[in-house]
């Protein structure tokens, strides 16, 4: 329903099942949905099909690297990223970071730490983007108030057709995935919702080729996804 809280929902990737079983309880009692993968192959897989809020990753995983998961991850998402580690040295936390991770907790940790700087960094991401007003010629795109305009004439688009225009826009050129789309755009789970995607993409791309006089902005790249060409 439009305007209910959704729940957030993280994803532990760690195979310490002692370990994992004690997160995932507190978290719980928290209120927030628990996933769980053992591997590095399970975690990609949940990760491409559910929308997830936060990942908590262990650097030590059976199948590979935590460090080479995260830089396999911010390959195609943006989803915040806290790792878990026995590895105190700096030089282990500043390769975290450096990869993409948003955040670096050391074991032993408290509970309580580890679920403020989830929120923290699930907060972050979510306020990290300032309003702008996007220009390209005669077509504006004002994300502050959210006004799609080309000369002197209004756009009509649905707050989910904005909502991707938007997010198309400030990438010019750059080509995105339906996953990635959802991701940026904090929408359904891909799983269930590409048909939707595609359909809102077409309306979205109707409606603002009505307005600026038969342009064209959103090219589809096969089997790749859409990208906005000023």
């Amino acid at each position: 329903m439009a305007g209910e809280k959704r729940e957030l929902h993280i994803l532990i990737v760690d195979d310490d099942r002692e370990l994992v079983d004690s997160i995932e309880d507190h978290f719980t009692a928290a209120g927030f949905q628990v996933l769980r993968a053992a591997t590095g192959a399970v975690a990609l897989e949940l990760i491409r099909r559910v929308r997830l809020d936060c990942v908590v990753l262990d650097v030590d995983l059976p199948d590979r690297n935590g460090f080479d998961l995260c830089a396999q991850l911010r390959a195609d998402s943006a989803v915040p990223i806290v790792f878990l580690s026995c590895y105190a040295e700096e030089e282990h936390r500043v390769r975290g970071l450096t990869l993409g991770g948003d955040d670096y907790v050391c074991k032993p940790f408290s509970m309580r730490e580890l679920e403020l700087r989830v929120r923290a960094r699930i907060q972050g991401q979510r306020s990290q983007r300032p309003a702008a007003v996007l220009k390209f010629e005669e077509l504006v795109i004002d994300t502050g108030r959210r006004i799609i305009a080309y000369g002197s004439q209004t756009g009509d688009f649905a707050r989910i057709e904005f909502d991707i225009l938007a997010f198309l826009a400030q990438h010019p050129g750059r080509v995105f995935s339906y996953e990635q789309i959802y991701d940026g755009i904090w929408q359904e789970p891909m799983g269930r919702s590409r048909h939707n995607l595609q359909a809102r993409v077409a309306s979205m791309r109707q409606k603002l080729t009505q307005l600026c006089d038969g342009k064209n902005y959103i090219s589809t790249v096969r089997r790749k996804g859409y990208s906005f060409t000023p």
